[in-house]
């Protein structure tokens, strides 16, 4: 499966993102939980057995791409 962390779904950002992860508490919390809902995705889905419901997995990229609008509205109003 492929990869969705936040510096390839906004690679234009990438600058930016370094640099609020250091100085913007706000912002690393937010790309800290992206991050981690994404790695579970990620372990989840490229696992050979699936360890979790089609729901839950569900439920995580719902999670996903609303802490991704999140940090984008973040780095674009920013």
């Amino acid at each position: 499966m492929e990869n969705h962390t936040i510096t390839q779904e906004f690679p234009e950002y990438a600058d930016k993102i370094s640099e609020l992860k250091i100085s913007d508490a706000q912002f690393l919390k937010l790309f800290v939980n992206y991050e981690e809902v994404n790695a579970l995705i990620l372990h989840y889905e490229d696992g050979e057995q699936s360890h979790t419901t089609d729901e839950h997995l569900t439920d995580l990229k719902k999670k996903r791409v609303h802490l991704k609008d999140e940090i984008y509205q973040y780095l674009h109003l920013n």
